[in-house]
């Protein structure tokens, strides 16, 4: 055993370095030699000797011969100490040793004794502990029960409190009526999962109990309802969230809650009536005088103010009863629809009643328009008594007219705030309808009292006074039409029966009185009533085109009468009557035509100079004179025209004329040229005749 890791190689004391001065010594038998050797033989790079010469140096050990002699005792030294510590510590461990040795033995003998107390004692009490873990489980399996029973209890039963706030009167319908409402019908829903066990008994009992506590629920619930309903502000008729609550939840018993609609709405339609009857008269029903009501009877002087003013409050009642109810068909329309197809499902009787069509949809929007048409049908009634009253009472047949557009108006106004199916625009078509026969009445009546007036003609030939008054009922009539809310594609089509009333008996008067003028002048009075009646309804052509292309027709049909009439007064009035007729058939590009020409006795020389004549007297003053037939033409510039068509007319014939002259005057000159020195040359028909055809247009023009 070496001391601090210390192992150096010393030699003895006696021992000779070799070195390389003794060359002559023997390697094998020289012990000096060897060991020489092996000093040289060692490396000095080898980790161990260096850590060795690292440890002298530690120690500051000097290399002298003595202290390289006692270096190797003082290193035995050192590790003879260190192995005696070490066996002086090993002493002491092993006495610690014996020590715990004696401890454990008697820890051994103190478990052992425990050992036999606790066998003992478990021996003598394992009876109690089986007992008092039967005991455990016991108690246990009753706990699961009570839990179990407890969990049934909250679940499928009502307790006293609850079912006292459910069916008795006296507790209030309040947040927890519902929630105990609520809890029933869960109930009686999940009995259906425990009739699926075998013995049903429970279940059937449960759901039973709980069938006469929900019924009585709604009972109630339907009773408080109209209790409230008897106190609710109808003035006002907003209804409060209770009672929203209320209506919503009673809409899973379809009947009481169409019972409770037709409550509010007898009421409603009540308290409307007498407002609107207090807004008529400014009086109640009881008699009382309400000073700051202005009564609407006020202006009954004034028919269509009159019917306005009612009219106007029956729209802001519905208006405003529509309002106060969309809250509940429309904010709470899903709810109200569960609730009712729930009902239907449950009141076996309407399903069964409903099987062969199904029950129908809730339609929120459609309720909420029944029940306001029912809230105002009771002014609707006396609406329809005034408004019957005034349109028979009137006598003014433009007031009639515009009684009918005034209900047309509210028909469609009504038709869009409560649908085609309500009650109250049933009133309204039917008052239109009544203003409309009122109107034609009095229209047939106005033209029986003027059918003594359809004998006497006008002697300027304008339209007559009945026209021209008609004319201006019917421009009142077709502004008052013009600002009706009527559709722009069957505009045209609703006012043709007005126009068959209100203006064509008179247009047909007018017919009948040209039946007893000679022409033309029945074509110039037709004229004139046509022209009046289309510039009347020519500013109305979004709905009147049709019959302004008729009346145009009918101007063109008359207009080409007179030029037709014109015409013949030029012909006759110029001498060339006779000459236009005989040369109308014949034709400058056939021959035959030609030869024909000089043989007529409309073109032999004295009758060819009498037309000459006779054509320039009449010249100088024809269009004057042809102006003169169309005078009383009101339209200046269409008797122009007429009289310009039918010197155009008159200038075709007189070129047709002119052509075949010089034609027979050329045929002639070349039969004459055949035929020279015969006899004598036979006159010129263009020098009898010599007026051509541009002097014509220029005299005419």
């Amino acid at each position: 055993m070496a001391s601090n890791g210390l192992t150096v190689p010393v030699p003895g004391r006696d021992e000779v370095s070799p070195g390389p001065l003794s060359p002559g010594l023997g390697r094998s038998s020289n012990p000096l030699a060897s060991k020489v050797t092996s000093v040289l033989s060692t490396s000095y790079a080898d980790s161990e000797f260096r850590e060795s010469l690292a440890l002298l140096d530690e120690r500051g050990i000097s290399n002298t011969a003595e202290t390289r002699r006692q270096l190797r005792l003082d290193v035995q030294k050192e590790v003879i100490d260190s192995n005696g510590k070490i066996i002086t510590e090993f002493g002491r461990v092993a006495e610690q040793l014996r020590r715990i040795g004696t401890t454990i033995d008697k820890l051994n003998k103190s478990y052992q004794e425990m050992r036999g107390h606790v066998t003992a004692a478990h021996e003598s009490t394992s009876s109690v502990l089986e007992e008092a873990s039967s005991l455990m489980t016991q108690r246990r399996n009753i706990e699961t029960k009570q839990q179990v029973l407890k969990a049934f209890r909250e679940h499928f039963v009502l307790s006293e409190d609850e079912v006292a706030s459910l069916t008795l009167t006296a507790e209030p319908v309040d947040d927890r009526f519902f929630a105990v409402l609520s809890k029933a019908k869960r109930i009686r829903k999940d009995c259906e999962f425990l009739l699926g066990f075998e013995s049903q008994t429970l279940g059937l009992e449960i759901m039973d109990q709980t069938s006469k506590y929900l019924n009585q629920a709604f009972q109630k619930l339907y009773r408080w309802v109209q209790k409230e309903f008897k106190t609710l502000n109808l003035e006002n008729p907003q209804i409060n969230s209770s009672v929203r609550r209320a209506i919503r939840v009673l809409a899973e018993r379809p009947s009481l809650f169409q019972n409770c609609l037709d409550f509010f709405a007898e009421a409603r339609e009540q308290i409307l009536s007498d407002a609107f009857y207090l807004a008529l008269t400014g009086t109640s029903s009881s008699g009382a005088k309400d000073n700051s009501v202005k009564p609407i009877e006020l202006v009954a002087h004034d028919p269509l103010r009159y019917a306005g003013d009612m009219l106007a409050w029956t729209h802001s009642a519905a208006v405003s009863e529509r309002e106060a109810l969309e809250i509940l068909f429309i904010s709470d329309g899903n709810e109200i629809a569960k609730g009712i197809q729930e009902g239907r499902e449950n009141e076996l009787w309407l399903l069964m009643a409903d099987e062969t069509d199904g029950p129908p949809e809730f339609d929120a929007v459609k309720a909420l328009n029944e029940l306001v048409d029912r809230d105002v049908s009771g002014a609707a009634r006396i609406l329809r008594q005034r408004v019957e009253q005034v349109i028979q009472t009137n006598e003014e047949t433009i007031l009639a007219y515009k009684l009918a557009n005034l209900l047309s108006f509210y028909r469609f106004t009504f038709s869009k705030l409560l649908g085609n199916d309500s009650v109250l625009l049933q009133s309204m078509s039917n008052l239109e309808s009544e203003a409309l026969r009122q109107f034609r009445s009095l229209m047939r009546d106005h033209i029986t009292t003027l059918e003594g007036e359809f004998q006497h003609t006008p002697s300027d030939l304008g339209p007559p006074e009945f026209l021209q008054e008609s004319l201006k009922q019917l421009t009142a009539i077709m502004k008052t039409y013009e600002t009706s809310l009527a559709s722009d594609g069957d505009r045209e089509a609703d006012f043709e029966p007005i126009l068959a009333e209100s203006f064509d008996p008179f247009l047909a008067g007018c017919e009948n009185m040209s039946k007893n003028i000679p022409a033309p002048r029945n074509s110039i009075f037709l004229i004139n009533c046509l022209l009046a009646a289309q510039s009347t309804l020519e500013p109305f052509q979004a709905f009147t085109r049709t019959r302004v292309s008729r009346l145009q027709s009918a101007i063109d049909e008359h207009s080409a009468k007179l030029v037709e009439s014109q015409y013949a007064f030029f012909r006759s009035e110029s001498a060339l009557e006779p000459l236009f007729t005989a040369l109308a058939p014949l034709s400058d590009a056939r021959k035959e035509d030609v030869v024909k020409v000089a043989r007529l006795d409309a073109v032999q020389p004295e009758a060819l100079a009498r037309a000459g004549q006779g054509l320039d007297d009449f010249l100088p003053s024809a269009v004057m004179d042809a102006m003169e037939n169309v005078k009383h033409l009101q339209d200046a510039g269409l008797a122009r025209e007429i009289t310009e068509e039918a010197a155009e007319r008159f200038c075709v014939d007189f070129e047709h004329v002119e052509e075949l002259l010089v034609a027979a005057d050329e045929l002639a000159e070349e039969e004459q040229g055949r035929q020279a020195g015969e006899g004598d040359e036979p006159p010129s028909l263009r020098a009898l005749f010599p007026r051509t055809t541009g002097e014509i247009r220029v005299l005419l023009s």
